[in-house]
């Protein structure tokens, strides 16, 4: 692969990164929550999801559900039930004036298989069960690869280069956060910012839901 076609691909992909998303929205509720460690997992736990969708792309594994409308609206109910319950629990926290987020501190019947990863866990599940973050690799990615090499390590250095955009725009952001946390950091604005995390990620389950249909 021609270093050219890596550039351009960071050129496409690096607005789209920009765009406040679920991980984006995580790292800000768990730097102000807890941390700027606690962002820097869900950076890392958000760019391990990216792999993820990579492996499948290579495989071919991910054309596969993107080409089945029964399949993608399964993906994308799953995902959307996640960052519902992700958001809800979340607000929930913040009302109970716990700012640790319910992910990690909920009961043992409401905890997901995840939940005691914490913020990395959070990250990677919000990415592996987004379509979007799936639809990147069968709609932007191919159209920088080149038919006459092998896909998987075209794929493979694509997948580097987005990783590493994600991974700089959210560390980023999160030594951001944690800057202001240490100014704004008090116990009502922690909860106020809790509830609108929480909001904004009910928000994204609910939008992902209606495009299922």
């Amino acid at each position: 692969m021609q270093w050219q076609q890596v550039l351009g691909f960071v050129a496409a992909i690096t607005p789209l990164t920009l765009i406040p998303g679920a991980s984006f929205t995580l790292v800000t509720q768990r730097v102000i929550a807890g941390s700027r460690a606690d962002g820097v997992l869900v950076a890392l736990g958000s760019a391990c999801g990216l792999l993820v969708h990579a492996t499948f792309a290579a495989v071919g594994l991910s054309a596969l559900v993107m080409s089945s409308a029964q399949a993608l609206t399964v993906v994308k109910i799953l995902g959307a039930g996640y960052l519902v319950w992700l958001g809800v629990t979340t607000w929930r926290s913040a009302r109970r004036g716990d700012v640790e987020p319910a992910a990690v501190r909920s009961s043992a019947r409401l905890r997901l298989p995840w939940a005691r990863l914490g913020g990395f866990g959070q990250g990677l599940w919000s990415n592996v069960l987004n379509p979007k973050a799936a639809s990147v690799y069968l709609t932007l990615v191919p159209q920088f690869l080149t038919s006459r090499r092998p896909i998987a390590p075209q794929i493979a250095a694509l997948a580097v280069a987005h990783v590493a955009v994600v991974l700089v725009w959210l560390l980023f952001w999160t030594s951001v956060v944690g800057a202001a946390r240490a100014v704004v950091g008090t116990p009502r604005f922690r909860s106020w910012m809790s509830r609108v995390a929480g909001a904004v990620l009910v928000g994204f389950g609910i939008r992902t839901a209606v495009a299922a249909r």
